[in-house]
């Protein structure tokens, strides 16, 4: 099986069964009759920028990106934050994000594709990104961006001015 055929079997799979780890997708290609390993699959999934959304079981799961037919780019990248991000926080010009598992990937390439002048650039791992901010004051800039787009502020539990309890 090549790439394109296997990629197409995952679109399928997704389309049609409740994905939600890599595992589960490696072993619903398993049940098809192929062999894949589960770095191929995760190479597969951020290569076609699959997503995890919450389904109608309350239960996260793969999905495909929303084409581009019907709905603009910006419209495509709000909802992939809305859908994407639980937790902002920053110290100085960094800026913390956290994901659910598995979309980092597709929130980093997200704030990236937005070509914000006010971000040097992002890490992303499995469920946590990084975002350099230019300078202290960007973040502001950054921050109420995401918030004006998704309606997600930064978590403000930690205060630097209060001493911490024991």
């Amino acid at each position: 099986m090549n790439k394109a055929e296997r990629q197409d079997l995952i679109r399928r799979i997704i389309e049609t069964q409740s994905i939600g780890t890599q595992a589960e997708l490696a072993h619903a290609i398993h049940k098809e009759g192929y062999k894949v390993t589960q770095a191929t699959v995760c190479r597969d999934i951020k290569e076609m920028q699959l997503y995890k959304t919450l389904s109608r079981n309350g239960k996260y799961q793969y999905a495909i990106m929303p084409s581009e037919e019907g709905q603009n780019t910006q419209g495509r990248f709000i909802r992939m934050l809305k859908d994407g991000i639980f937790d902002i926080s920053h110290a100085k010009n960094l800026i913390v994000i956290r994901t659910l598992s598995g979309s980092a990937h597709v929130v980093g390439e997200v704030l990236d594709n937005l070509e914000w002048r006010e971000i040097l650039g992002t890490i992303a791992g499995d469920n946590t990104i990084l975002v350099i901010a230019r300078s202290d004051e960007a973040v502001n800039v950054i921050l109420g961006r995401i918030r004006d787009m998704t309606g997600i502020v930064e978590d403000d539990a930690y205060d630097a001015d209060e001493p911490n309890e024991p």
